[in-house]
């Protein structure tokens, strides 16, 4: 059995090929050095060539607050034509089974909490991430249709805001968890007497490790099929305050930390209903403090080794 994984060495993609390695399948990671999935053609053929019973998609141009509401167009026109570019060569090579991942942007920005699969499509989406989440959207769609038209069994995943090792910790273009962890390792480091965040530290986050990600992919993988989309998260939030508190002190932070309310804060509140993920036989075992601490250390030892994405 044949897996492919795109964007395999990346965050995500890079937990979902040791998950499945682990199972002793034969996979592939593939990333921008093997194929350009913005390059329709290349995709197509490559997959011709590969013959995987498996796609998973978990490829994308991703960015924090900053990122995403400066370059709308990147995120917005780089996603849907990866997507569209992999399943359409995935359909061209015949492969039996895709699992795209998507986001918990989806959903509107005042939505209901803990917010359930069906609120998609019911309110306006969060302004600075936009152009990605409707990117995301058009891949659900998608799916759809590839299953409406073609009979496709191929399925959709909406994980939260992920972390652990491999995750990208420029400051300027990473997501919250990961440019907290760089900024404190390096202001405890450095001794420095207070740390700067930006906007409020009010909103509340829910936050999966990549390990816990990667099992419900390999598990739902095998255990579902449906046209409809699925959360996969830890069904628990804490307040970005509470969170920089976590990663200062298990970092080893000991100075202060002050909030810049000039930023912008994003959704005020985003956890997912995980209760259908669950009903199907998967639960995410690993504790945020737990998945920080071990994050920590793999960054610390990347950084030393020069190979950690900063």
């Amino acid at each position: 059995m044949t897996i492919v994984v795109a964007g395999g060495t990346g965050l995500a993609g890079s937990a979902i090929v040791r998950a499945y390695q682990a199972t002793g399948a034969d996979v592939i990671a593939l990333n921008r050095s093997v194929v350009d999935l913005l390059d329709r053609d290349a995709t197509t053929a490559y997959l011709k060539k590969t013959k995987p019973s498996l796609v998973v998609d978990a490829a994308a141009k991703v960015g924090g607050i900053g990122a995403n509401n400066a370059f709308p167009v990147e995120f917005l026109s780089d996603n849907v034509r990866i997507q569209s570019n992999l399943m359409e060569a995935a359909h061209a090579a015949d492969v039996e089974k895709f699992i795209f991942l998507g986001s918990s942007c989806i959903y509107p920005r005042d939505c209901a909490q803990p917010i359930k699969e069906e609120y998609l499509l019911t309110g306006p989406l969060e302004e600075t991430n936009s152009a990605y989440a409707i990117a995301k959207i058009a891949g659900i769609e998608l799916i759809k249709s590839f299953r409406k038209e073609y009979g496709r069994t191929w399925i959709s995943l909406m994980p939260t805001n992920l972390y652990g090792p491999n995750d990208n910790f420029e400051l300027q273009g990473s997501h919250v968890l990961p440019a907290f962890i760089r900024r404190f390792v390096e202001a405890a480091e450095k001794k420095v007497a207070t740390e700067t965040l930006w906007g409020t530290g009010s909103p509340k986050r829910e936050f999966l490790h990549v390990d816990d990600l990667a099992a419900a992919v390999v598990h739902l993988g095998s255990n579902y099929n449906s046209s409809d989309h699925i959360n996969i998260g830890t069904g628990e939030d804490l307040t970005i305050k509470a969170l920089a508190e976590l990663v200062a002190e298990l970092a080893g932070f000991e100075g202060e930390i002050a909030w810049d309310s000039s930023k912008p804060d994003g959704t005020p509140r985003k956890v997912l209903d995980v209760s259908k993920a669950k009903s199907l036989g998967w639960a995410p075992k690993i504790s945020l403090s737990d998945g920080i601490a071990s994050t920590i250390a793999w960054y610390k030892d990347a950084s030393a080794k020069g190979v950690a994405r900063r």
